[in-house]
């Protein structure tokens, strides 16, 4: 298994050419998103659910960024599995579901962010130090077997949303040993300007969204699937990124 995937995608994933905002529109979502977040991040941090799921909704909303749900709700207790196009994938699914994230460690330098992940519940996962794999796995089953959402990135990286990696079929064993369902939620984006690829900076992708006359993600739940006892954590993988858009791949660009 290549513990620590890396992804191909890069600048040459953003063709450019995409409707731009007015520069003056772009200083005011920028400018606001700051304020939100210094309004909004302690509240989140401290009492997590329904004040993260308003900060997530507002931060879309000031960068200008509409969110599209298609598909059934999953009920608490599944794992949630998704492709990764961005950072923005984060926001839009604590936007809408009450869910504990699996992050990559390095999340927790982030400023403000990383913090109010932690004390919202995310569990954090170190790609460099794969013997701390079966606790992470503990950490995801413990949770599910306690009726809480958690919500995974199989890929371990991010790709463009034109292309994609294959999901890695470690944490599917949390579903497994929990007996949880799993929901595979395909993400998508009408611009490749929302990816957050190659060396991109978490500032300059904020930016460059905030810079997007228009753009929308959409989420579309799949079907769940339901693992039996001493299930293949391969097979289930392969499984739940068959689902996602149908089989037909992960972009839903209109």
């Amino acid at each position: 298994m290549n513990w620590q995937p890396s992804s191909a995608c890069g600048d040459r994933c953003r063709p450019g050419g995409h409707p731009a905002a007015a520069a003056g529109t772009a200083l005011v979502r920028v400018v606001t998103l700051l304020g939100v977040l210094l309004g909004g991040l302690l509240p989140a941090a401290l009492l997590g659910g329904g004040a993260l799921r308003r900060l997530s909704r507002a931060i879309l909303a000031v960068l200008g960024v509409r969110l599209v749900w298609r598909g059934p709700v999953p009920r608490p207790g599944c794992l949630l599995v998704s492709n990764h196009v961005s950072w923005l994938d984060i926001v839009a699914l604590t936007a809408v579901l009450p869910v504990r994230l699996v992050a990559k460690h390095d999340v927790r330098a982030w400023p403000g962010i990383g913090a109010t992940a932690g004390r919202s519940g995310a569990i954090f996962i170190d790609r460099t130090r794969p013997r701390a794999l079966p606790q992470t796995v503990g950490e995801v089953a413990a949770a599910l077997r306690a009726g809480r959402s958690v919500a995974v990135f199989p890929e371990g990286t991010t790709y463009c949303g034109t292309e994609h990696g294959q999901f890695r079929p470690a944490l599917f064993q949390a579903a497994i040993d929990a007996g949880a369902p799993v929901v595979p939620i395909s993400v998508g984006y009408d611009s490749t300007e929302a990816a957050f690829v190659g060396e991109d900076t978490l500032w300059g992708s904020v930016l460059r969204v905030a810079h997007v006359r228009r753009l929308t993600v959409t989420l579309v739940a799949a079907p769940a699937l339901r693992p039996e006892a001493g299930a293949d954590r391969r097979v289930l993988a392969r499984a739940a990124q068959a689902s996602l858009g149908g089989g037909s791949g992960y972009r839903l660009a209109a």
